[in-house]
């Protein structure tokens, strides 16, 4: 009971200051945190627990969920560090107060740095010689009375490998290096001094001017370390960490080292003034220097992750809420010259029909057999869409489709689909597991032609970093985007749904509350059983509790069962509420749902009580006119210009339609049809000023630019967006 008491208050406190590092109500905060310590997922308390938070949207309870972690971490840390110095001894009171008032953890790390357990430095064997005394008591003086060299001579002893006065003086002096530069006052100081300003410089390593080519803006580069945009700081890193380039921060010295010496060397007897003075430059120097550049950078670094994290979560989350096809019988083509074109035919549910190879193209060409392959196909499988991979071959395949459908007055919809990723798919255990018969190329066709159908349903079966929508994404911290790509991905099919009767295990796996397990459990219920007929059935499948069903029933969805409701957001929870509406308007439930008509003739307020405020009951009535509805925006193809099909084609001027497949903090890249994504820089994306490319374009949209420059050998193209200022 006592350690329940405790997480309770501990949670309380950590609300508190959440609350007020976010800027919220503390009641709202404490809320969300009751919450997620109780199991609840984010996606389930943005939805259905509206009236206990008072409507913290996903975006709230992420920053509160993570705040938390850092209270958490910062806490045990704390535990750690006290233990750590109450068994040395050295705990006083005031350092007691500030370790328990600090609520950073870096300012904790300071704290806590001239107890840490260090390797052996020129102050620990000083410190083993017995001359710590001595560093004290130069510290202290203001006067001396007797000579310089008599003072000395009392911390002279052989036997501790101290035989002289110099090597005394030296040995003290390393003792107060080290002290000053782990003042947590004097590192402060230095670290704002540094970024404020600092300047980032990058230099081309000694003998390594050949490689350097690829970093060529980098190679003897200096900006001002407090306005370094992200993208920048991560190509100096990489070029440091691929051994071409040294990175650094630089700053005056002069003037630092001046404020500095006036710190730290306040009123010193005249016999040692300067052997202190040269103490603060070598402690600067040698130790405070490095240790600052060392945690600015990894600072930089971190700030520069986040922000090419966050460029990767919003280009990822338009990618898989991309408008889908829907529902209709698709050819996938996997294009290829010398292998030919894997063709694979999928029917409305993304169900595998058929497949074959067809050579439109040299050196294998038969145009001729190819088009009547193809036109098979599509007369015996009804085929409406035609999916084209964008890789290798894609523009020739896709001229040779588009004449057929030309010459032949085919009523078929071609589009060029994102081949990012589908090979890495196609050779997974996944893929092996679903078509263990099938040719690798083989089911990256069947991977490309879902795609098209529903994007959503088949890229989170592709390992995200792998389908190419980041900026950077190799080079940050790797966990914190393991943690961006899973909640983005996990946001984006909770807020679509999923179809319970035909999603595959990683899809069921993202829903909130089930995991890969329960999924696997759910496929194989389904696979024995047949079709759920209704939500409640979910509750036979294997490990599925009442806990996961809570979380994860409102995001499911049953077409054609025993419950109409189970077809819509309506969580089950609810369904007596759609009962009492349905009872007022004297008719059944099953005819309110989906007719606007009948809902909009409802009050919310007459259905408020204790259990279901204001906000419920108004989803639910949004929901039973529209039951379903799929958030993601009506599809649309994009029209390549069938004239240019590589980058030779292209002419400064020329108008073009394109898609937009990546959006980074410096501009947007556009795939105009040509196996090599055009660059819209920042500043000819619109006519106006733009700070923040997201706020202009999204990946997924289809906008008409115009050709600036083209770079063959580079494979560098840069288009704009600003039709009329460049005319």
């Amino acid at each position: 009971m006592a350690a329940t008491s405790s997480a309770s208050t501990d949670l309380g406190a950590f609300a508190k200051i959440i609350a007020a590092e976010l800027n919220l109500p503390e009641r709202q905060v404490l809320a969300a945190v009751d919450l997620l310590g109780s199991g609840n997922t984010i996606p389930f308390i943005a939805r259905y627990r509206k009236e206990v938070t008072q409507g913290l949207d996903e975006i709230a309870l992420r920053a509160i969920e993570d705040a938390l972690e850092r209270q958490q971490n910062l806490a045990a840390r704390r535990s750690t560090v006290l233990k750590s110095i109450e068994q040395q001894g050295a705990m006083t009171d005031d350092l007691r107060k500030q370790i328990h008032a600090c609520t950073d953890i870096q300012q904790l790390e300071l704290l806590y740095l001239p107890y840490k357990p260090k390797r052996r430095t020129r102050a620990t064997i000083a410190r083993e010689r017995g001359l710590q005394p001595l560093a004290d008591q130069l510290l202290q003086l203001t006067s001396l009375n007797q000579s310089k060299e008599q003072f000395l001579k009392a911390f002279v002893d052989s036997d501790k490998e101290v035989p002289d006065t110099e090597t005394a003086l030296k040995g003290a002096m390393d003792i107060i290096a080290e002290q000053w530069s782990e003042t947590p006052e004097t590192r402060t100081w230095l670290a704002k001094k540094a970024q404020s300003e600092g300047r980032i410089a990058s230099k081309v390593k000694r003998g390594k001017k050949e490689e350097a080519a690829k970093f060529e803006l980098y190679i003897d580069h200096n900006e001002a370390a407090k306005k370094i945009p992200s993208h920048r700081l991560l190509a100096m890193l990489r070029g440091e960490s691929e051994g071409v380039l040294n990175v650094g921060i630089s700053v005056d010295d002069a003037p630092v080292l001046r404020e500095l010496k006036s710190k730290l060397v306040a009123n010193p007897p005249a016999e040692f003034k300067q052997d202190l003075l040269e103490t603060v430059e070598d402690c600067y120097q040698r130790l405070l220097m490095p240790a600052t550049e060392s945690a600015i950078l990894q600072s930089l670094k971190a700030a520069a992750d986040e922000s090419a994290i966050d460029v990767f979560g919003k280009n990822l989350h338009e990618l898989l809420m991309a408008p889908p096809a829907g529902p209709r019988v698709t050819i996938g083509i996997d294009p290829g010259f010398r292998t030919g074109c894997k063709i694979a035919v999928v029917d409305e549910t993304g169900q595998f029909l058929s497949n074959t190879t067809i050579y439109p193209t040299p050196p294998k060409q038969d145009t001729d057999g190819a088009g009547k392959v193809l036109l098979r196909f599509i007369e015996k499988f009804h085929v409406e869409l035609i999916a084209i991979g964008n890789g290798t071959a894609s523009r020739e395949t896709d001229a040779f489709v588009g004449q057929l459908i030309r010459d032949h007055n085919l009523a078929v919809t071609k589009v060029m689909v994102s081949e990012a990723g589908a090979s890495i798919y196609s050779a997974s255990e996944l893929a092996a597991k679903e078509f263990p018969d099938l040719d690798i190329t083989v089911r990256g066709a069947i991977s490309i032609a879902r795609r098209l159908q529903d994007p959503l349903a088949e890229l989170v079966k592709s390992d995200p970093k792998s389908i190419g929508v980041g900026q950077y994404q190799h080079d940050v911290n790797q966990s914190l985007l393991r943690k961006c790509l899973d909640r983005t991905v996990q946001s984006c099919v909770n807020r679509v749904g999923v179809d319970l009767n035909m999603a595959s295990a990683p899809l069921l796996a993202q829903v909130a509350g089930i995991g890969p397990k329960i999924a696997e459990n759910i496929v194989q219920y389904r696979n024995e059983n047949g079709r759920f007929r209704n939500r409640k059935e979910l509750t036979k499948v294997p490990k599925l509790g009442k806990k996961a069903f809570e979380q994860a029933a409102g995001f499911l969805r049953i077409r054609g069962g025993d419950e109409p409701l189970d077809n819509s957001a309506v969580h089950p929870e609810s369904y007596p509420v759609v009962a009492k509406m349905a009872q007022q308007l004297q008719t059944k439930t099953d005819a309110l749902v989906g007719n606007a008509t009948l809902s909009s003739k409802l009050k919310a307020a007459d259905f408020v009580d204790k259990k279901f405020g204001m906000p419920t009951i108004q989803d639910i009535l949004s929901e039973l006119g529209k039951p379903g509805r799929d958030p993601r925006s009506e599809f649309r193809a994009v029209q390549f210009d069938d004239t240019v099909n590589t980058m030779e084609d292209l002419k400064p001027g020329l108008i073009l339609e394109g898609v937009i497949t990546n959006v980074t903090h410096f501009g947007a890249f556009v795939d105009i049809g040509v196996h090599q994504d055009g660059l819209i820089h920042i500043s000819q994306l619109a006519d106006t000023y733009v700070s923040d490319p997201a706020e202009i374009v999204s990946v997924g949209d289809v906008v008409k630019v115009k050709v600036l420059e083209i770079d063959i050998p580079r494979k560098r193209i840069s288009v704009s967006r600003r039709l009329q200022a460049n005319a």
